[in-house]
């Protein structure tokens, strides 16, 4: 949220009693929510949530989430627990009165940047007051501060906006309640497809009525770099984090073709990354030059591996052409359920397709996939249920529900694992591209 503005004086008026506030309880909303979070979470193959057990009780909470992969990230989020939450977004999406009607049904504030213009940002005042409230109620208070999504393990530069506000609360209600910031890491197997993986990661929080109580610092910017470096310190730590210097591609690459095997879960493959980014970075410290030359040749292979469409998962296998046998049985046993998957589900991924293919942002993918699953195939779902009782006996009907049921996420499922086959049998036959990434010696090197 860059350039961010607003009073630095206490605004909480203890006045939102007297009107319907944003995290109230809603029935519509309690009925929709958990349909969301199954689909949210069954969107991904694998998902696994970590540091719950970090939460602090009794405390009025603000999260500070990276931001990689637009709307799935609040989804994952939310998807994380039932506890209840209010999220802020950048105002210009509430430029629409009646897009803005539905933001605020689903528990979202806005909060509008200098480059929305002055009138814009003094609406400010009225989200913080909410917002306050919001922290003041203990319901968690989640934010982006990064201010845009971006595609990349990395982070950009923290926006000042989520610590006015845990500034303000503290000045509210320090004294009775203390105020966190949790730091929030989410890591995707994949920012692009759709049925990936993803890990939401909880870190140490920031107290930061402890940090303001026995701070020497009366000067309220500089408590809020403080707070600034202490959280951006530890969301890095909580995620493949990467300097987002001229050797990041060079580097991702390296990690992804080291680490690409998931033994132990996607938890202990992020430490497997940043333990391998760890030697990177000390290789690099101690042997610029070669280090240098090292990067442009996995660029070079990164390069032809790509036009020759084989995936980063085939490098890692030292027998590629086995590996793509089994997945050739399961494509072969698997093909009637995605031929009738592709039939039955046409309604849905026949205008995902078309919606895709006009992204600008391709990080847009993944919601516009997951807004099929959640707003069309429960049509396909409907239809088909009817159709299988109208023609089939009960019994039959019943079971067929099951296939049904999983017909739109197998879809996806079997599209990937042909890639990955068709990956690794041109992989087996590049004898000379194997002998390059030997050639590079990463296992030795770290």
């Amino acid at each position: 949220m860059q350039g961010f503005s607003v009073t630095s004086q206490p605004i909480f008026h203890w006045n939102m009693a007297k009107k319907s506030k944003i995290q109230d309880s809603n029935w519509f909303y309690s009925i929709l929510r958990p349909i969301v979070d199954f689909k949210a979470r069954h969107s991904y193959r694998r998902f696994e949530v970590h540091g719950l057990n970090k939460l602090p009780k009794d405390a009025a909470l603000i999260y500070g989430i990276n931001h990689s992969n637009t709307l799935m990230d609040a989804l994952v989020v939310l998807a994380t627990s039932r506890h209840k939450k209010v999220f802020m977004a950048r105002g210009d999406i509430f430029a629409n009165p009646t897009i803005a009607k539905i933001l605020k049904f689903l528990r979202i504030l806005p909060l509008f940047r200098i480059r929305n213009g002055v009138a814009a940002v003094k609406q400010n005042t009225d989200s913080i007051e909410q917002a306050v409230d919001v922290v003041h109620d203990q319901v968690g208070l989640y934010m982006f501060p990064e201010g845009r999504h971006r595609t990349k393990h990395s982070l950009l530069q923290l926006s000042k906006g989520i610590f006015h506000i845990a500034i303000d609360s503290n000045r509210e209600f320090g004294q009775d309640r203390p105020v966190y910031l949790v730091p929030v890491g989410i890591e995707y197997g994949d920012y692009f497809r759709f049925r990936s993986t993803c890990m939401v990661n909880f870190g140490e929080p920031i107290n930061v009525t402890d940090f303001i109580k026995n701070s020497t610092e009366e000067n309220e910017a500089v408590l809020m770099n403080q707070l600034r470096a202490m959280l951006s310190e530890r969301l890095s730590s909580l995620i493949t984090w990467i300097p987002d210097d001229e050797d990041y591609d060079a580097t991702w690459e390296i990690v992804k073709m080291k680490n690409e095997k998931r033994v132990g879960g996607l938890y202990k493959k992020m430490l497997r990354n940043r333990e391998t980014i760890r030697k990177i970075q000390e290789y690099k410290a101690a042997q610029p030059e070669e280090a240098k030359a090292l990067f442009s040749k996995v660029l070079d292979f990164a390069n032809k591996r790509v036009k020759n469409k084989i995936s980063v998962t085939s490098t890692a296998k030292r027998r590629p052409l086995l590996n793509s046998l089994w997945k050739l049985l399961l494509a072969v046993i698997g093909l009637p359920y995605f031929i009738v998957s592709t039939v039955i589900n046409a309604l849905a991924w026949v205008p995902v397709a078309i919606i895709k293919g006009k992204l600008k942002d391709p990080a847009w993918g993944n919601t516009v996939c997951f807004s099929g699953k959640l707003l069309v195939f429960p049509l396909v779902l409907v239809g088909g249920t009817i159709a299988l009782f109208c023609t089939l006996p009960w019994y039959w009907a019943l079971a067929g529900l099951v296939p049904l049921t999983y017909s739109y996420d197998f879809w996806y499922d079997y599209q990937e694992l042909v890639r990955r086959m068709v990956s690794d049998i041109r992989w087996a036959f590049k004898g000379k591209l194997r002998k390059e990434y030997q050639a590079l010696k990463l296992n030795e090197l770290f």
